[in-house]
C-alpha cells in the first residue's frame, strides 16, 4: 500500500509541476545592506523630507506652480462638508448582501475630503482649513478600524465584517489612511496644537497603535509574505502595503534603532513581491493594477531612496526597469489597454507616476508615454491622486518637466512578455493584438488560457470584457460562478462541452513566438480536465502581412461526445446574415471574418450589461458570437481569418 501511494505521489509530481508561479530567489534589498548598515545611512528626524516646511509660503508657491489656485478651490469644495458616519450596519451588510459599497462609500468620501482639505491648507498656508481638517482627523481616530468591511473577515480573528476595538490590522485602506495621515501630523501638528495639543497626541498615539505597533508584532498578514513559498501569490498588496508602512515609519518614528529595524522588515517583505514577478517584468493583474503593483513597489524604492540618500537603489536592475515599461506597451491606443484579468479595458495609468518612474530607470519610452497622457487628457492642470499625498506632492514637483516631454506613444511592432507568457502585436495598417497563455490561478484570475484582444485602428473588435462590481462573491468560492470569470466567455473552444477550470495546474505549455512570421503560438489543452478528453489543441495568431489576422486551432480528442463550439466575444454585434462570414463594425470600418460555413453553425447572443463598473465601459450590451462545429472530430483543425473590408 505503502508503495501504490509513494507512486500515486511521485506521478503527480511529474504530471503536474510543483513550481507554475515566477518566484525567484532574488532578495534584491536584503543583498543591498542589513539592519546595522540601515542605521548608518537612514536619515534622521524626517530630514529626507525636502518638500516646503508649512511656513515656507514662497516653496509652497514654486512647489504647486499655476496648479495652486485649483488646489485650494479643490479644498474649497470641503470647507462645509458634512463629515459622514460610517454605521455598524454598513459594516454588516457586507455579510448579508455582499454589498462593499454600502460601507467603502462614506468611508471613501471623508478621506478624499480630508486629502483636499490638507492639499488646500498646504497650498495656501492661512489656517483657513484647519478646524474642517481637524474634525477630519478627530472622526478617524474615533473609528474603531480603518479596515475595509471586504477584508475584516480574512484579518480579524473573529472572521466577521464588524470588527472590535481589540485587534488592529492592516488592509490596503488602512495602510493608505495612515500614510495621509501620517503627512498631516508630520506637516500641521503645530497648528493643531495651538487649537488644541490634544488633537495631534491623539493622532500620533491612533498611528502608532493601528499601523507601527500591528506591522512590527504581527507576521500573519498574507501580504508581509514573510513565510512564502514558490507557490504563494504575491500581489499588489504587498508594495501597496509596505509602501505605506514604509511612509507612516519614515515620518513618525526618530528612534533610529527600531526605524532601521521597521525599515529593513519591509525590505524583507517587498523582496518577496519582487522575487514573484517575472524578469519579463509584465503585470499578471493588467494595467488597472500596475498602478498598485509595480508602480506602487516604483514609488517604495523612491521614499526608500530617499531616506538613505540614494544609499540605497534597485532603479538600475532590469526587472525594475520591465516592470515600469509594460504599462506603456499595454496601451492600445484612444483610452484602450489590454485587460487580462480583472483589469478595465480602460485606463492608461497615473501619468504622474509612469513619468517619475521613467526618470528613475532611465527610460525615454517611459517619459514620453507619460507626456502623451498629459497631452491627451483635457485637464491638463493639477491631479488629485487623493490619499495619497506623497504621489501629489512628487507629481506637483514634476509637472513642469513632463509637461515639456516630448510626448509619444509606443508603437513597437511586438512585445513578448516569455515568462509571464503574453503577447502583443501590432501593425502598421491597424491591427493590435494580445494574446496569454500562463495559469488559471494568477492574481485576479480569470479562466483565460489562450484567449486574445483584436483591435483596429484603437478600436474593439474581439474582446475581454473584464469584471464587474466587488462584492463578497468576488473573491470567496463563489468566484467562478461570475460569467465574468468563465473560459466561454472569453475568446476560447468549449470543447466537448467542458469550459476550462481553475487551479494553477490549469495552464498551458508549449508557448512559442515567432517574430518573423508574426505568430504566438500555445497548447491549451492542459487548462481542461483530463476528463475532457483532449490530447492537444494548439492554438496559434498570426498576423499575415499587418493585413490580415489569421487565427488557428489545431486539435486532437481521446473521444468526442459532444461538438465543439469556439465563443468570440464582440463590442458591436456580429452580422453573420451570409453563411461563413462574421461582420464587425470598429468605428465605422467594417471588420469581417471568415469561417468554413460547411462546417460551423454560426450563432449570437446579446449579453446585457447592468453593471455600471462593465457598461461604463461597453455600453449596454456585448455580444458572444459561438460557432459550432456540426460535426464530432476527433482531430482537425479550424481557421479563422480577419481582415478590415
Amino acid at each position: 500500500m505503502r508503495t501504490l501511494i509513494y507512486w500515486i505521489i511521485l506521478m503527480s509530481f511529474l504530471v503536474f509541476p510543483t513550481q507554475v508561479r515566477a518566484y525567484k530567489e532574488r532578495n534584491l534589498l536584503q543583498g543591498r545592506m542589513g539592519t546595522e548598515q540601515l542605521k548608518s545611512v537612514l536619515k534622521t528626524n524626517q530630514s529626507w523630507v525636502d518638500y516646503p516646511d508649512y511656513q515656507n509660503r514662497a516653496g509652497w508657491d514654486a512647489l504647486t506652480g499655476g496648479m495652486k489656485q485649483q488646489i485650494i478651490e479643490n479644498g474649497e469644495k470641503y470647507l462645509t462638508f458634512p463629515w459622514r458616519v460610517v454605521k455598524a450596519t454598513d459594516y454588516i451588510e457586507y455579510e448579508r448582501s455582499g454589498s462593499r459599497d454600502i460601507m467603502q462609500e462614506p468611508f471613501g468620501a471623508n478621506n478624499t475630503a480630508l486629502s483636499s482639505l490638507v492639499m488646500a491648507e498646504l497650498a495656501e498656508g492661512k489656517g483657513r482649513f484647519i478646524d474642517q481638517i481637524i474634525n477630519g482627523v478627530w472622526l478617524s481616530c474615533e473609528m474603531t478600524t480603518w479596515v475595509l468591511s471586504a477584508h475584516l473577515p480574512s484579518y480579524h480573528t473573529s472572521r466577521r465584517s464588524l470588527a472590535g476595538p481589540e485587534e488592529q490590522v492592516i488592509d490596503l485602506t488602512a495602510g493608505d489612511l495612515g500614510s495621509l495621515l501620517s503627512w498631516t501630523w508630520y506637516y500641521l501638528k503645530d497648528e493643531f496644537d495651538k487649537v488644541n495639543p490634544a488633537v495631534s497626541k491623539r493622532l500620533r498615539s491612533e498611528l502608532q497603535r493601528r499601523i507601527l505597533d500591528p506591522y512590527m508584532e504581527r507576521s500573519d498578514f498574507w501580504w508581509q509574505a514573510f513565510n512564502a513559498t514558490p507557490q504563494t501569490m504575491v500581489n499588489n498588496w504587498n508594495p501597496w502595503c509596505n509602501f505605506n508602512v514604509l511612509s507612516c515609519f519614515l515620518l513618525l518614528e526618530n528612534n533610529p534603532d527600531k526605524l532601521a529595524e521597521a525599515v529593513y522588515r519591509t525590505m524583507v517583505s517587498t523582496d518577496k513581491f519582487i522575487n514573484y514577478n517575472h524578469d519579463d517584468g509584465a503585470c499578471e493583474e493588467g494595467p488597472s493594477y500596475w498602478g498598485h503593483a509595480a508602480a506602487k513597489l516604483y514609488d517604495y524604492l523612491q521614499i526608500l531612496y530617499y531616506a538613505t540618500d540614494g544609499k540605497l537603489s534597485l532603479f538600475e536592475e532590469p526587472i525594475i526597469r520591465n516592470m515600469g515599461e509594460y504599462i506603456g506597451r499595454s496601451y492600445i491606443g484612444d483610452g484602450w489597454v489590454v485587460n487580462f484579468a480583472d483589469a478595465s479595458a480602460r485606463g492608461g495609468g497615473d501619468k504622474g507616476v509612469i513619468f517619475r518612474y521613467g526618470k528613475a530607470v532611465a527610460s525615454q519610452e517611459m517619459q514620453q508615454f507619460a507626456a502623451y497622457l498629459h497631452h491627451r487628457d483635457r485637464n491638463k492642470g493639477y491631479t488629485d491622486n487623493g490619499r495619497d499625498i506623497f504621489r501629489t506632492l512628487e507629481s506637483l514637483r514634476n509637472f513642469h518637466e513632463m509637461a515639456n516631454t516630448p510626448p509619444v506613444l509606443p508603437q513597437t511592432a511586438f512585445s513578448w512578455y516569455p515568462q509571464t507568457e503574453f503577447c502583443y502585436l501590432r501593425s502598421p495598417e491597424g491591427f493590435f493584438f494580445a494574446g496569454k497563455g500562463g495559469y488559471n490561478n494568477e492574481s485576479h484570475n480569470h479562466n483565460d488560457v489562450g484567449s486574445f484582444l483584436l483591435y483596429f485602428n484603437n478600436k474593439p473588435v474581439f474582446i475581454d470584457v473584464g469584471v464587474g462590481t466587488y462584492t463578497r462573491q468576488t473573491f470567496s468560492s463563489e468566484r467562478y460562478s461570475i460569467w465574468t470569470m468563465q473560459s466561454n466567455y472569453h475568446n476560447l473552444p468549449l470543447i466537448n462541452g467542458e469550459p476550462q477550470k481553475h487551479g494553477d495546474r490549469f495552464r498551458s505549455k508549449n508557448v512559442a513566438f515567432e517574430e518573423k512570421k508574426q505568430r504566438f503560438s500555445l497548447d491549451i489543452s492542459g487548462a481542461w480536465e483530463p476528463d475532457a478528453g483532449v490530447k492537444s489543441w494548439i492554438r496559434s495568431y498570426t498576423l499575415q502581412h499587418g493585413r490580415e489576422f489569421l487565427i488557428e486551432d489545431n486539435f486532437a480528442l481521446s473521444e468526442a461526445r459532444k461538438n465543439n463550439s469556439i465563443n468570440f466575444i464582440t463590442h458591436s454585434r456580429p452580422d453573420i446574415s451570409v453563411p461563413g462570414s462574421v461582420k464587425l463594425d470598429a468605428g465605422g470600418t467594417i471588420i469581417q471574418m471568415s469561417f468554413d460555413a460547411k462546417r460551423f453553425d454560426a450563432n449570437v447572443e446579446t449579453i446585457p450589461l447592468d453593471d455600471t463598473r462593465l457598461s461604463n465601459v461597453w455600453g449596454k450590451e456585448i455580444y458572444r458570437l459561438t460557432l459550432t462545429d456540426k460535426s464530432k472530430p476527433l482531430k482537425g483543425n479550424y481557421k479563422f481569418i480577419v481582415k478590415a473590408l
